[in-house]
């Protein structure tokens, strides 16, 4: 099997002239906890944003301004600051066992599947293996 096989297929992105803000409404509103983020002029991959990583941005700027201040403040952060730019990558035919190794060893909670243009193609995430797991499950049990 090949990430081809188990990814999500164009998965939802941001900007990296968004902001904080931004991709915080973006998560809530699409129930996603990973932003592949491309360039705005461009349109290829630049980084990536994670949940957690955006909730720590978050808690560090409650605790330091207060709830008052959280809204204003978030849409002052660029994503370009916070994202992720040394991110993992994968193309569309990785082998799953190099991928779910890759998990495993860097306790990662997605990869973002690139094409050679650069261009987002998917992404594999935890819940993706989680989701595999259930069909072979399934498929031994028959």
């Amino acid at each position: 099997m090949r990430v081809s096989d188990i990814m999500t297929a164009n998965p939802i992105c941001i900007s990296d002239a968004a902001s904080l803000k931004d991709a915080h409404l973006l998560m809530q509103s699409r129930s996603v906890r990973h932003l592949p983020v491309i360039s705005e002029s461009t349109g290829e991959f630049v980084g990536l944003l994670t949940h957690k990583k955006m909730i720590s941005i978050v808690l560090t700027t409650l605790n330091k301004y207060g709830q008052g201040a959280l809204d204003r403040k978030e849409r002052f952060v660029p994503i370009a600051e916070i994202m992720e730019t040394d991110a993992q990558k994968l193309g569309l035919d990785e082998p799953l066992t190099v991928v779910v190794q890759y998990f495993i060893d860097n306790k990662l909670g997605c990869l973002p599947v690139i094409d050679e243009h650069n261009k987002v193609q998917g992404i594999v995430t935890s819940s993706d293996f989680v989701k595999l797991c259930q069909v072979l499950l399934v498929k031994q049990s028959l």
